[in-house]
Formats: C-alpha cells, sequence, structure tokens
C-alpha cells in the first residue's frame, strides 16, 4: 500500500484511543484536573509530570514510542474542540467510509496531521491506543484492509474495508467510537476510561471483549 491506500485510524483515531484518561486519573491523588490543548503554553513530554494531562494520557498507552506524546498532543487537541468537527460515517457492506471536517482552520489541519499519523502508524504497526478493544483487531489484520485516504479542504475522507467480516465489523464498530467522541467529547472519554479500568491489568488486548466489538457505529448517511 502506499501512504494515501492505508487507513487512517480514529479521529480518531484517534479521537477514539485516548480520549478517556482525564477523568478517572483527575480522581486520583496527586493528580490534577484539566485539559492541555496543543499549542497553548504547554508542552507534550513527560517531564512535566502529574500536571501534563498529555503526558498522563501517553502513560496509559498500551504501547508507547518517540511520537506518542506528539500524537498524543493531537488527539487532546481535537477533543478540546470537538464542537468544532463535523464527522459523517456512510456503512458499507465490507466496511465503512467517513467524512470529518472542520471549518475553523486551526482545527482541520489537527485532522489532516491526524489521520496522516495514524495511517503511517497502521502501516508500521505501531499501535496508539488507551481503551478501544477494537484497535488491536485493525491493528493486527492491517493487511486484510484496504484504505482509501483524500485529504479535503476542511479535513479527511476515509474509506476503509476487508473482505474480512471480522475486520469489517471491527471498522464499523471503530467509526461509532469516534463517532461518539466527536459528538460527545469528554463525556465519551470518561466512559471509555471507566471500561479501560475495568479490564484489569490486560488492558484491551486482555478484555475478554477484543475480537467481538461491539457495534456503535453511526447510521448511514445518504
Amino acid at each position: 500500500m502506499n501512504r494515501y491506500r492505508q487507513i487512517a485510524v480514529g479521529i480518531a483515531a484517534a479521537l477514539g484511543l485516548s480520549l478517556a484518561t482525564t477523568a478517572v486519573l483527575a480522581q486520583s491523588p496527586g493528580m490534577g484536573p484539566g485539559m492541555m490543548h496543543r499549542g497553548q503554553g504547554m508542552g507534550h513530554g513527560t517531564g512535566a509530570g502529574n500536571h501534563n494531562p498529555t503526558a498522563r494520557h501517553t502513560a496509559m498507552l498500551t504501547r508507547q514510542d518517540a511520537h506518542s506524546s506528539a500524537d498524543m498532543g493531537l488527539v487532546d487537541e481535537l477533543l478540546a474542540s470537538h464542537t468544532a468537527i463535523k464527522r459523517t460515517v456512510t456503512r458499507l457492506p465490507d466496511g465503512i467510509k467517513t467524512v470529518t471536517e472542520s471549518d475553523d482552520p486551526k482545527v482541520a489541519q489537527a485532522i489532516k496531521a491526524h489521520v496522516a499519523s495514524m495511517s503511517g502508524r497502521l502501516q508500521d504497526g505501531r499501535e496508539f491506543n488507551i481503551f478501544s478493544t477494537t484497535l488491536p483487531v485493525i491493528f493486527d489484520n492491517a493487511d486484510k484492509i484496504k484504505s482509501v485516504v483524500e485529504m479535503t479542504e476542511k479535513g479527511a475522507m476515509v474509506t476503509r474495508t476487508s473482505t474480512d467480516a471480522k475486520v469489517t465489523a471491527a471498522l464499523q464498530a471503530h467509526a461509532g467510537e469516534v463517532t461518539e467522541l466527536v459528538q460527545e467529547g469528554m463525556a465519551a472519554f470518561h466512559r471509555g476510561m471507566m471500561s479501560r479500568m475495568a479490564m484489569g491489568p490486560g488492558g484491551p488486548r486482555g478484555s475478554p471483549g477484543t475480537g467481538a466489538p461491539q457495534d456503535r457505529s453511526a447510521p448511514a448517511t445518504p
């Protein structure tokens, strides 16, 4: 696959990946509340410790690499701007087609950057996940997914399909996870983090539900 035929996982990715950490962690001893927005005077590294929400989010990832903090910063930015994001999901017999955009140029650029980064991660096998039980299925079966990613003026359009029924179900369910995060922001994030806490030490990959995602995808659009 070339760069434009890689699956863009989440605003996504996202968004459906890490948006559920803040509420639970903020209630833990020694951890303060708050959201960090990219480019607003706060760093994305781990050096800020417990006072850096992005660092806390990054620490909760199932896998980490040199780019995890920067990618988490994009997720935080998109979550904070979720009311400025417009998203449609069209369910296909073998997958989904999503259009995620914003009239705000800064948010639109963040969408594009996130989609490009997640596409690269899928290609390289660098999973980016906190609580989603659908992403392990998607990353483990990346070679069974056909993706077409198109950057639009205001965001990105992604078509993802698979001939494997299990993978198709994961793609459709993950689209639903992302849509919830776009629509509800922190409320959906909180639910995701609570579900992560209930999964135990194994996290999403140790969850009994992994591989059989609940289909919460948005209704088909014309």
